[in-house]
């Protein structure tokens, strides 16, 4: 009985032991820089209040600047900070509905647990702070890329692995 449980509930078990690793690491980082680092003031000048991690290392720089989010990526829908709430929770909740109680294949489970635990995170962000707070700031040859932070990368993270779980099941069951 015993092994039965284990080999049933294991993945689920590995799986929200990911999903809190992923959590914790994006709230540690945020209140880190949160309550280490000033806010992001936009360059006046050519100066800016961030802490280079490097400069110009083959022609990018990579800096920490807190700044604020008050809406979803890059800022947009900023000014419907309720509405992108409610439905970055309903998306969660369908996510996590799907993860738990309708997928059955774990190469699904892996990517989908890396969206929940990012989306968590910005939601924990609104509630603590009335915004998102992003740090990670790149200057890629001349384009300042918008500043994201650690649940934004599980995030993306996520959804590239998705796409391409996607491709390649598609491919092996087109030529299977």
């Amino acid at each position: 009985m015993y092994r039965s449980f284990i080999r049933n509930y294991s993945p689920i078990a590995g799986l929200i032991i990911l999903g809190m690793f992923l959590l914790f690491c994006d709230f540690f980082t945020k209140a880190y820089v949160y309550h280490v680092f000033p806010f992001y003031n936009p360059c006046a000048g050519g100066s800016c209040l961030a802490v280079p991690v490097f400069n110009n290392f083959i022609g990018i720089d990579f800096l920490i600047s807190l700044a604020v989010n008050k809406g979803a990526a890059w800022g947009v829908f900023a000014e419907f900070q309720v509405l992108l709430l409610v439905v970055r929770i309903c998306v969660i909740f369908g996510m996590f509905v799907y993860l738990f109680f309708i997928n059955n294949s774990l190469r699904w489970s892996i990517p989908l647990i890396f969206i929940i635990a990012g989306a968590i995170g910005n939601v924990i962000d609104f509630f603590l702070y009335g915004f998102v707070v992003d740090f990670l700031y790149f200057n890629l040859w001349g384009y300042h890329f918008p500043i994201f932070n650690f649940a934004d990368i599980c995030i993306t993270i996520g959804v590239i692995y998705l796409i391409l779980t996607t491709i390649f099941a598609s491919k092996k069951n087109k030529y299977a």
